[in-house]
């Protein structure tokens, strides 16, 4: 996984806020939602319209997280 939406998951917590309040507000699809859940990439769009829904910076509800090397994994397992 490449980017983390841990931090947006917190900031919807320290907002009192739910998903689906965040998918009504922002004007996101469920599908959009489901992905990030799952730690999937989304559009800039999306995350633009996230930020300016929860008047925050994309640095507040993304992190970049490098995904391992497959030699590594390999060596893992």
């Amino acid at each position: 996984m490449a980017l983390s939406y841990n931090k947006l998951w917190k900031k919807l917590i320290d907002c009192n806020m739910t998903k689906t309040q965040l998918r009504q507000a922002a004007g996101l699809c469920t599908v959009t939602l489901a992905r990030m859940s799952k730690g999937e990439s989304v559009g800039a769009n999306v995350l633009e319209r996230i930020c300016a829904t929860m008047k925050c910076d994309i640095g507040d509800i993304v992190s970049y997280v490098p995904e391992e090397p497959a030699e590594q994994r390999k060596e893992r397992a």
